[in-house]
């Protein structure tokens, strides 16, 4: 086999277009992954509606990719054809830049992203920088674990970082594809878990997934809520809602920091007092390095989580994304490639 089937966008706003390709041979430095599972995630709007400066089309998108090496290019060691493994948003970097020299890779002055820099996984193969790499537990299918590289290692980095301490009150805002897995790390992660949505309808699913209790900010002003728990140590912010970011600053205790992972184009408001009276912190956190993700995939297979996804084969794409885009899905989408 010489060819095979990816989903590229050919200009900014067009829908996918399902074609044959010859598959990529892998340069040097790069492995080859045979996709079995690739996430669609918000982020794939950058490539779908020409957001991300720079790109070159067409373009096949796709950051949160699950498969199997099936060939190294020259350079490569520490990674060999057959090995489980996966491919997240950081997709490179450069090694000599003082981020990296630090070891801060995610802040590597000249990152590559998956998806945006190098075709990603809406295909049967793809090639990849090395160093970009994940090993995927055996314990996780591919289908599972795709969305973790992304949603989960964004959510797992951002609270394992956070300075809480088992015990600590720990908020989770928003309930949809970040803050479900979010719910069940900070569970895992002896946290006093409390998850925050609007409507009483998704207090089950919050129970289900671990969260000691549940905040109807229909029903409630959250900032209370949470000031009659105790007040927070720390708020995961994973709804893309800034008027509802903002709503949860004063139901920080002290030293309290609300960590934004949910991307809005609109400001949060925010004042100096807010944040001098009880030392309060307001943070952003993006996903992670490789071995974060790796971090994430074994923490999540110690632990039994997983996200609630939906899946879909790649001649479906048009109506997976369109399922994302328009907020339907329960929680994650992924496209199953098989053969």
């Amino acid at each position: 086999m010489t060819t095979m089937k990816a989903a590229q966008i050919t200009r900014p706003g067009a829908e996918f277009e399902l074609v044959e390709r010859p598959i990529p041979e892998p340069s040097h430095g790069q492995v080859r992954i045979r996709v079995e599972a690739c996430g669609i995630c918000h982020s794939d709007v950058f490539v779908k509606d020409g957001l991300f400066p720079g790109i070159d089309y067409p373009r096949v998108p796709g950051h949160e990719i699950a498969g199997v090496i099936d060939a190294v290019g020259p350079g490569v060691l520490g990674w060999d054809p057959g090995q489980r493994v996966g491919v997240g948003w950081h997709g490179g970097h450069c090694f000599h830049c003082e981020a990296c020299r630090a070891g801060d890779f995610v802040n590597c002055e000249n990152e590559r992203v998956t998806g945006i820099h190098f075709d990603g996984g809406y295909a049967e193969y793809t090639c990849v920088p090395a160093e970009a790499v994940t090993a995927i537990p055996d314990e996780l299918p591919a289908a599972e674990a795709a969305p973790l590289l992304c949603a989960g290692v964004t959510t797992y980095n951002a609270l394992r970082n956070s300075g809480a301490r088992p015990g600590d009150l720990v908020a989770i805002q928003g309930l949809g594809g970040l803050g479900h897995l979010a719910v069940q790390f900070a569970r895992r992660m002896g946290f006093r878990t409390v998850a925050l949505s609007h409507g009483g309808a998704k207090r089950a699913l919050a129970e289900q997934l671990g969260a000691h209790e549940y905040i109807d900010t229909d029903a409630s002003e959250p900032a209370a809520a949470l000031h009659a728990l105790g007040g927070a140590r720390v708020v995961l912010a994973t709804a893309p809602a800034s008027r509802a970011i903002t709503a949860v600053i004063d139901g920080l205790g002290r030293n309290g920091v609300l960590i934004i992972v949910g991307v809005d184009q609109e400001p949060i408001q925010v004042t100096p007092l807010q944040l001098i009276q009880g030392r309060h912190r307001l943070q952003g956190w993006p996903s992670g390095s490789p071995r974060d993700s790796e971090d994430t995939l074994h923490f999540s297979a110690l632990a039994g989580i997983r996200p609630m996804i939906e899946t879909y084969p790649l001649s479906e794409v048009n109506q997976a994304y369109a399922r994302m885009i328009e907020n339907r899905a329960r929680f994650r989408v992924v496209l199953t490639l098989q053969r």
